[in-house]
């Protein structure tokens, strides 16, 4: 799919690796649906860069645990972009806990905006997508969809999950939509990390180094563009899943 005057929708992609990829399409020539949960003012940062870039674009707030808010969602972007050829499935959230007493309203939580949400946004997607003559939805995922991560055993699942769910949805939306997945690596410091601790992951990958949210916009973008890819991950981690 070529990017000029495509509309795209990154959820949570007011800051962080949503930006970065806002950004990285931008660039490219498509036009950006902004989604955020509660940065108002982050979302008007980038809806700002994004314009500087010579396309449209517009933030848009909704709460993706509640399946009424996405609906919305969708309405609102549908209202003012008239389609919608490109959704990516960024937001997320990535909560500790311990499985021996974890709160079933934290699993939930995590399942619902990781991986129950993506599968709504990608309902409306697909309907909004058959319109048109081709559609792209790209999941981001994590390395803990590779490995388990005992610390953030919601999280895990979500994510691992979210990896099904793509190859679910590339043989059930093809051949007009084609889905794909980003597992990226260490590429931003989760916020409850301090610096040491980031510096250990960073360093036991293969390349010695944390990547950035542009090493995973790059991979989207790539993903978008390639017309012969569905179904796949695409493992963006300097080599973390090897040590």
């Amino acid at each position: 799919m070529d990017l000029p005057n495509r509309v795209v929708l990154v959820t949570g992609s007011a800051h962080r690796v949503g930006k970065a990829i806002a950004v990285e399409l931008a660039g490219a020539g498509a036009h950006l649906a902004v989604h955020y949960h509660t940065a108002a003012a982050h979302a008007a940062e980038t809806v700002a860069a994004l314009a500087a870039l010579g396309v449209r674009a517009a933030a848009f707030q909704a709460d993706l645990a509640q399946p009424e808010q996405i609906d919305a969602l969708f309405a609102q972007v549908e209202a003012e972009f008239g389609r919608l050829d490109v959704l990516v499935n960024s937001a997320s959230i990535m909560e500790a806990g311990d499985v021996r007493t974890l709160p079933p309203a934290d699993w939930r939580r995590s399942l619902d905006i990781n991986l129950t949400a993506p599968f709504l946004c990608a309902q409306h997607a697909a309907r909004l997508m058959d319109r048109a003559a081709e559609g792209v939805i790209v999941n981001i995922a994590d390395g803990s969809a590779l490995r388990p991560w005992a610390r953030y055993p919601a999280h895990s699942v979500s994510k691992a999950g979210l990896m099904m769910l793509t190859q679910v949805l590339a043989k059930a939306l093809a051949p007009r939509i084609r889905v794909n997945a980003v597992c990226p690596g260490p590429v931003l410091k989760p916020p409850d990390w301090d610096e040491a601790r980031w510096a250990r992951a960073a360093a036991q990958t293969l390349l010695k180094r944390a990547g950035s949210g542009y090493d995973v916009a790059r991979a989207v973008r790539f993903l978008i563009e390639n017309d012969y890819i569905t179904g796949e991950t695409l493992v963006v981690d300097g080599g973390d899943r090897f040590r």
